[in-house]
């Protein structure tokens, strides 16, 4: 069966499927860097695009927060996209680019966290179910390669099993942020238009910043399935030849 699995057919050739899993692992990390690369010249395209309105991204932030009756603070981080929400804290980080700038890509990214923050004041579903996996995910994000291969030198499968479960469950931490992201971008698209915080013709900008981020967390994602399907063939490898 693990012949079967771990070998495609291509004409006359067998391709090794874990061989296969290392080059979309390469493939994955080269499209990611377009990705950021890509992010980062959209963002800076349209922070040169200014919103005729006066407030700056912190001011539009803090003021549809109070208008959601929201207790929530705006601060200012270091960084370049660096911006967040931090339910701990109760603050949400807008980064030295976005903070006191008037432009689009600005306003987008901080009613993005905006709109993290109503997300969990309306208590959006998938943001529990990813802060429920939270947990296990940070444990497997870090422990869980090291546990399948101390699984495999001690010819433990049950143990390097328990170290495939656990990435398994970074896959489902990521997969949860997925709709996360999504619509917090949604919801910061509304803030935008029904604030009348920037024109018609500016819609099409902030979504494209917001699309470009989201895509970061996809790719993320595509790379983390590759990766738990390289742990489950070599312990299944493993196994076979014990």
């Amino acid at each position: 069966m693990f012949e079967i699995l771990c070998n495609i057919r291509l004409g006359n050739m067998y391709v090794d499927l874990y061989s296969l899993t290392f080059f979309a692992l390469i493939a994955l990390m080269i499209l990611g860097l377009v990705i950021q690369a890509r992010l980062r010249s959209v963002f800076a395209k349209y922070s040169k695009v200014q919103t005729v309105q006066s407030k700056t991204a912190a001011e539009v932030a803090r003021e549809v927060l109070a208008q959601n009756r929201s207790n929530v603070s705006v601060s200012q981080i270091a960084g370049t996209l660096t911006d967040n929400f931090n339910p701990r804290s109760n603050t949400v980080s807008l980064s030295q680019d976005v903070y006191s700038s008037r432009s689009v890509a600005a306003l987008a990214v901080a009613l993005h966290e905006v709109g993290h923050v109503m997300q969990y004041q309306n208590d959006y579903f998938p943001i529990k179910i990813r802060n429920s996996i939270l947990p296990v995910a940070r444990i497997g994000s870090t422990a869980a390669p090291y546990i399948v291969i101390l699984g495999i030198l001690l010819s433990s499968f049950n143990l390097a099993a328990i170290g495939v479960v656990l990435y398994a469950a970074v896959l489902l931490f990521q997969l949860a942020t997925l709709p996360v992201e999504f619509n917090a971008s949604s919801r910061a698209i509304d803030m935008l238009t029904m604030g009348g915080y920037i024109r018609n013709d500016e819609i099409s900008g902030a979504k494209k910043v917001l699309r470009m981020a989201a895509l970061t967390y996809v790719v993320a994602t595509l790379s983390t399935l590759v990766s738990l399907l390289r742990l489950v063939l070599l312990v299944s490898g493993s196994r076979r030849r014990d």
